[in-house]
């Protein structure tokens, strides 16, 4: 069942009961989290850049019904699995290149929605244009790689007056206040990454999750550092990871890959990604704890706000 203050054309879109979305976080996210998030009544996401095999596996995982999608990203793109993805699931999104009218395609002969995470205004209309049913707007605030150059306020205010597609606001949301800004500005949802990350059903390394609980805002930084394998990507981490790494000389291999529970190395040298949202992040705790809190949250800000 929806909750009616969370009323809006995401949660009617998906039947989910709060407008927020977990991020994809392909390499620390897990079927668990995904459906832990569905569970607390948000909508789960998994990864799609580990192939066909490893997708079709996670989804087994997946309870009939449940509230959950799967991200791609275009570079490491397996399009057998976008079919795969699209038969299995609610929600196929893309990021990380123009947005492909085929690729829509696909995903609708599937039946489920399309969307496409995007940096700009003109990326977000070329989505639009694509046939993609939403768009996932992030901004400059975000964890991980970061699309564009805009502060999400600023980004959602132009997508929304341009744009008649229900929006998701990506990019340093951690919070139920930062969720009812989000969602008071145009937002038909929000996109919560960071937080996740230290949920109980990630594998993320004990360390990256220390390093979070640790770090504020200000601690982070746009970077192309960790760029093997995938070259002039910015991306959001911990500045710490960088200091780390660079400690580490002709030692370190400057991977975009996550730090995980089976990492044996440095794990506060690899790419901790982070958002701004990082300030909300204060312990490990189930999935389901951070989507209440952060509802709560909300629920508080909205009630304070109608007074």
């Amino acid at each position: 069942m929806r909750s009616e203050r969370f009323n809006t054309a995401f949660t009617r879109m998906f039947g989910c009961r709060y407008p927020l979305q977990q991020a994809g976080m392909g390499g620390v996210a897990s079927p668990e989290l995904a459906i832990a998030v569905s569970g607390a009544g948000g909508f789960g996401m998994l990864s799609g850049t580990g192939g066909t095999t490893d997708l079709a596996r996670q989804l087994d995982a997946v309870p009939a019904g449940a509230s959950v999608g799967v991200n791609f990203l275009v570079p490491f793109l397996d399009k057998d699995a976008v079919g795969v993805a699209a038969a299995r699931s609610r929600l196929v999104e893309f990021f990380w290149g123009a947005p492909d009218g085929a690729l829509v395609d696909v995903v609708h002969e599937g039946q489920a929605r399309a969307a496409w995470q995007v940096g700009s205004l003109d990326e977000a209309a070329a989505a639009r244009d694509a046939g993609c049913d939403l768009v996932v707007v992030q901004g400059i605030e975000a964890g991980g790689h970061v699309r564009g150059a805009t502060p999400l306020p600023a980004l959602l205010d132009a997508v929304r007056a341009a744009l008649d597609l229900p929006i998701v606001a990506a990019g340093g949301i951690g919070t139920g206040e930062a969720m009812v800004a989000a969602l008071d500005a145009g937002a038909d949802a929000v996109r919560v990454g960071t937080r996740f990350v230290a949920a109980t059903e990630t594998a993320a390394h004990p360390t990256y999750v220390e390093r979070l609980i640790e770090s504020s805002a200000e601690d982070t930084v746009i970077t192309t550092a960790f760029g093997n394998g995938w070259p002039d990507a910015p991306h959001r981490v911990l500045r710490s990871a960088i200091a780390a790494g660079e400690a580490l000389g002709s030692a370190q291999s400057w991977s975009p890959e996550w730090p995980t529970d089976r990492y044996e190395g440095r794990a506060d040298a690899r790419a901790l990604y982070a958002g701004r949202s990082v300030d909300a992040v204060r312990t490990r705790q189930p999935a389901a704890q951070i989507v209440a809190e952060i509802i709560e949250e909300a629920e508080r800000a909205r009630s304070g706000r109608s007074r």
